[in-house]
């Protein structure tokens, strides 16, 4: 874990990038509440309910938030740990019927969004 993140030190191209890339997370696994329990969902799971297709479209999306990670230098190991949290979540939401309430606990893209904050947060100590 790391300090908190100071976004009133990152540049314009990167507040922008942090932005877009909370946004997706928040679209694709907190989008909707679930009345009554409390607990968000996004489109991820949503969209595995389709076999196969669907499951391929979220890690399409996902892979969004991989790639402004990679444009702001998010060092390899660190996209790798992403990746890893978008194939944990596509495999598990392969599994019929179980596998959209992994998609709807996992939670990936929100998962790397942190690791990307972690990244500013960590070169904001070295600058």
């Amino acid at each position: 874990m790391t300090d908190e993140l100071d976004e009133n030190a990152l540049t314009g191209r990167e507040q922008a990038a942090l932005a877009r890339t909370r946004t997706m997370a928040r679209l694709l696994d907190e989008a909707v509440a679930i009345p009554g329990i409390g607990y968000r969902v996004g489109l991820d799971p949503l969209l595995s309910i389709a076999p196969v297709s669907g499951d391929a479209a979220g890690a399409a999306l996902s892979l969004y938030i991989i790639a402004e990670a990679t444009r702001l230098g998010v060092p390899p190991k660190t996209l790798l740990r992403m990746v890893a949290n978008v194939a944990l979540d596509t495999l598990g939401g392969s599994v019929p019927v179980l596998g959209t309430l992994v998609d709807a606990a996992w939670k990936a893209n929100k998962r790397n969004v942190s690791l990307l904050e972690d990244h500013l947060a960590d070169r904001e100590d070295v600058v």
